[in-house]
């Protein structure tokens, strides 16, 4: 049973990824904007940045979400910004990862194993995608916002980093390798 988050600034092609994986390998797939709440998506639109009073509670529910289908042994990926190592504690250890900025401890409610793939490119090839897009409450004039936040996941935490500019095949091929070879998965 794996769960995998696809993670990067908007625009790096995380839903993209991650449903084209999920399709691919036959395992259920959300994409965290879906959660959002209107507060958030209104906010953005306006241009303001989410702090982390904004995101806190949005990333406890796609904890929540994670670990029900860790509890049903189900295969998932979620598409997720993720910026930030105190978010992908939160992904994996829920509310208490707050106040230890840590995973929980094994135990009866013990951190979920994820594997974090971060589409990583460049921000003028990011900008042009986010220039394309339409119908989406995310503008251009954030991401700046978005690299400023930013924290590229480092060691100890279980993460692979991919190039966006590779094309979208090899991207996924990288990611499935890495899921079936076990590669940057816990024990």
């Amino acid at each position: 049973m794996v769960l995998v988050v696809v993670m990067g600034v908007s625009g790096s092609g995380k839903t993209t990824v991650g449903s084209r994986l999920a399709e691919k390998l036959g395992w259920k797939f959300y994409d965290a904007d879906d959660y959002h709440p209107l507060e958030n998506k209104k906010k953005m639109e306006k241009g303001i940045p989410l702090n982390d009073e904004d995101r806190i509670p949005w990333l406890c529910a796609l904890h929540d979400i994670l670990r029900r289908e860790d509890t049903s042994r189900q295969d998932t990926i979620l598409a997720c910004s993720a910026l930030k190592k105190m978010y992908r504690s939160v992904l994996i250890g829920g509310a208490s990862a707050i106040e230890s900025n840590q995973p929980e401890q094994p135990g009866e409610n013990s951190a979920l194993k994820i594997l974090f793939v971060h589409l990583d490119g460049p921000k003028d090839i990011i900008a042009a995608r986010l220039e394309k897009r339409r119908g989406h409450f995310m503008p251009l004039e954030l991401l700046q916002s978005q690299f400023d936040t930013l924290e590229p996941p480092s060691a100890p935490e279980n993460f692979i980093t991919v190039s966006l500019e590779k094309p979208l095949p090899e991207i996924l091929l990288q990611i499935e390798t890495a899921i079936l070879q076990g590669e940057a998965l816990p024990e």
